[in-house]
């Protein structure tokens, strides 16, 4: 599998704005994306449907990796001091809280349970950092439902993650 620049550069900049106001961690957006590209080759059978297919399990991808990294540093140490990370100025209001990166994937995890789809959107527009269009696209829905669906996950995230 051959990464383009473009496409490098894509998923440089999104792992950049998840790990933004991170400090005093060893996971930099140039390592999420090598890690994710490399789980990525190892696990590829064949070629990408599209961008948007890509894009879609670059996401799941480097969101695994960002949990299991937010774990490992909670086993490291004993459960105290969860990193945090900063999506909040895609999923909350507050730009300056800072959210933890195991309780979304908690929510998600919930979401998923409650609303596949909702859940869905949510990963591919926080984590493959897709428009309201391209994540239509790769979901085979139109964007009304896609806008209606991202609106209410958002709304049911805030309430999730208000004392996260």
């Amino acid at each position: 599998m051959e990464l383009s620049d473009t496409m490098y550069a894509h998923l440089r900049a999104i792992a950049g704005r998840y790990l933004q106001g991170r400090h005093g961690h060893t996971l930099q957006p140039t390592a999420l994306v090598n890690e994710a590209y490399l789980k990525l080759d190892r696990h590829a059978t064949g070629a990408f449907e599209s961008r948007e297919h890509f894009m879609a399990l670059a996401a799941r991808v480097m969101r695994h990796i960002l949990v299991d990294h937010a774990r490992r540093k909670m086993a490291d140490k004993r459960g105290g001091g969860r990193e945090r990370t900063t999506l909040s100025h895609v999923v909350v209001d507050d730009h300056d809280k800072a959210l933890d990166v195991l309780a979304l994937d908690a929510a998600l995890t919930e979401l998923a349970r409650l609303d596949a789809r909702h859940a869905r959107v949510v990963e591919l527009k926080v984590f493959a950092g897709m428009t309201t269009a391209e994540t239509a696209r790769a979901m085979d829905l139109s964007v009304a439902t896609v806008e209606r669906d991202w609106v209410k996950a958002r709304a049911w995230l805030r309430v999730q993650l208000r004392d996260a």
